[in-house]
């Protein structure tokens, strides 16, 4: 693989190229990927310096129902399933063709990927999909994990890699996922344990001598890691780094090439297979976020900065239009936000470390308690949006007690409750000696935080939530902790009632797009007219979203992201794979 940080001039004037993509995140890097398999000359473009765009700050989850690995941890899951899954939690907000390409050509992409490159798969042996109530839902198998990567095998590649979130590393710099963090939170208390964290430290005591953080990949990092290892066994793949879409030129009704730009310096190169668009979706383009996601700045998105919807904009300028109908235009999850030492703004996901536990509420403005705080991150943020038309809930406040903190930590603050004086000196944590005292520093009303309190603590008891339903689903309770349950047995619900107590602001933060171009079930990205727009593709964030503004299961996304890349690389090269 030949790799551009500057220099388009090294592009030859007359040089073709089988495929371009648009952006080298997760889903880009997949379509390069596959059509260097096919033996392709691929030119891959990123517009920012650094690979992997979210992707590589996600859990690097990848949800392909039917893939080749679930029956190791569900072998009584079918298609079928799936399929009826999908249409209870999607129903008529995405075209179902999509959906069943998706699924009949899952296993395929996962399969070639594998066998192909370094890119390696694993089922986690409990992870459900969201809405777990539904007909057809599992509790694990059709999501997959990518397996932990070493980063040194990538050299002087290593530095391109987008480094993870700061906040979701520890001892500057090392990546850790849920096992590591079951281990490492358990090193007192048991052997294996103890090994597996010793095992980490000695690593990465060992990576900060040689490199300004941990090489052990895991995540959506790890994923990253092993797709541009193995598209740099290709020396076919051009990677144009710091480099934006500028135009597409089309010749009688058909796509023949694209001008590209690099600071000061324009280049244009000639297409003999297609354009995939897989940029990351519109959610920093200013006027497209202000009219889809009016009243949510983009400060609130924890989302990597390349995604401006700019080679959107160009295909709507050919023809192309979006998708309609979608749930949301976007996919949330709560957040959390702090400024850095130097200046940065850091913001959080919450995802399942904290909301989800016992002795943890969200209150709105008021003090009142308005949501389900175990559902999906999604729908958590979608109830914040809804709830605030009515009762201000933007921000809302995570509370919980002394041992909550301990046992879980709140956001950015680290499970042990040790630490905090940095982040109380800088008010992203607050902290009182009695609930009284707590809500009058957040504002709150003293009567309905102490009742909304009074109420989780009667609910602990007896294991229910009239109001939202807290913990009555197998997803819920994945989140929850059974071993800190109260006494009604719902490991969602426990008491809040150890002083002192904390709470940390959350906003409504867009972690991804649902709304993009619409295509067709080859990823052909379509005119207004229905028809495809030769040579054009969609996919990623960049494509429609086949879940319809909904968000069934953990990797949503990414799935389709692999799936899609698959399909539009094999069409454009002309190796359909219907």
């Amino acid at each position: 693989m030949r790799v551009l940080r500057q220099g388009l001039n090294d592009i030859g004037k007359l040089d073709a190229f089988d495929l371009v993509v648009v952006g080298a995140g997760g889903a880009g890097l997949a379509a390069a990927l596959f059509a260097a398999l096919e033996g392709a000359k691929v030119l891959l473009i990123e517009r920012t310096g650094l690979v992997g765009g979210t992707t590589a700050w996600s859990g690097g989850t990848t949800w392909v129902p039917g893939n080749p690995h679930s029956a190791r941890v569900n072998p009584g899951d079918t298609l079928a399933a799936a399929k009826i899954y999908l249409d209870q939690a999607v129903g008529t907000r995405s075209r179902p063709e999509l959906r069943q390409a998706f699924l009949d050509h899952g296993r395929a992409a996962v399969e070639k990927i594998e066998a192909h490159s370094e890119v390696r798969y694993r089922p986690y042996p409990k992870h459900p999909d969201y809405l777990s109530d539904l007909e057809g839902a599992t509790l694990c198998g059709r999501a997959l994990e990518p397996l932990p990567f070493d980063g040194r095998l990538l050299g002087d590649l290593f530095n391109l890699l987008r480094p993870p979130i700061p906040e979701f590393t520890v001892l500057r710099g090392m990546m850790v996922d849920r096992t590591d963090i079951h281990h490492l939170l358990g090193m007192s208390r048991s052997l294996a344990s103890f090994k597996h964290a010793a095992r980490l430290l000695t690593r990465h005591v060992l990576d900060r001598m040689r490199h300004p953080r941990g090489t052990r990949l895991v995540m959506g990092n790890a994923l990253v890691g092993r797709l541009l290892y193995s598209l740099s066994k290709h020396p076919a793949v051009t990677l144009a780094l710091n480099t934006t879409l500028a135009d597409i030129d089309r010749r009688d009704g058909r796509l023949i090439g694209v001008t590209l730009q690099q600071g000061d310096h324009r280049r244009h190169v000639t297409i003999q297979g297609g354009l995939v668009l897989a940029s990351g979706g519109f959610n920093r383009h200013p006027q497209w976020r202000a009219k889809l996601l009016p009243d949510i700045p983009a400060e609130w998105s924890p989302g990597a900065p390349g995604h401006t919807g700019q080679a959107q904009e160009l295909a709507l300028g050919l023809g192309a239009s979006l998708g309609e109908g979608a749930l949301s235009h976007a996919f949330w999850a709560p957040v959390s936000r702090r400024q850095r030492a130097d200046g940065s703004s850091a913001v959080f996901p919450h995802f399942m470390f904290d909301r989800a536990k016992p002795g943890m509420i969200t209150v709105n403005q008021r003090g009142e308690r308005f949501l389900n705080e175990s559902t999906s991150y999604h729908l958590f943020g979608l109830s914040m949006q809804a709830a605030h038309q009515s009762t201000p809930s933007i921000p809302a406040w995570l509370v919980c007690d002394a041992d909550a903190l301990r046992a879980y930590g709140i956001g950015m603050v680290r499970p042990g409750g040790r630490g905090l004086a940095p982040f109380l000196a800088d008010g992203y944590l607050s902290q009182a000696a009695t609930l009284d005292e707590l809500a009058v520093k957040l504002g709150l009303d003293v009567t309905f935080l102490k009742a909304s309190v009074a109420q989780n603590n009667a609910n602990a008891q007896s294991g229910t939530d009239p109001a939202f339903g807290r913990g009555v689903t197998a997803y819920q309770h994945n989140l929850g902790d059974p071993a800190r349950a109260g006494t009604g047995g719902n490991p969602n619900l426990g008491p809040l009632q150890t002083a002192p107590f904390f709470a940390v602001r959350l906003y409504p933060g867009d972690i991804g797009a649902a709304t993009g171009l619409a295509t067709d079930a080859r990823a052909r990205v379509l005119a207004a007219s229905g028809q495809p727009i030769a040579g054009l593709y969609a996919i990623g964030n960049d494509q429609q979203s086949i879940m319809g503004g909904a968000y069934p299961a953990p990797g949503i996304t990414l799935g389709p992201g692999l799936v899609f890349a698959y399909l539009a690389s094999q069409d454009a090269l002309g190796r359909n794979a219907y």
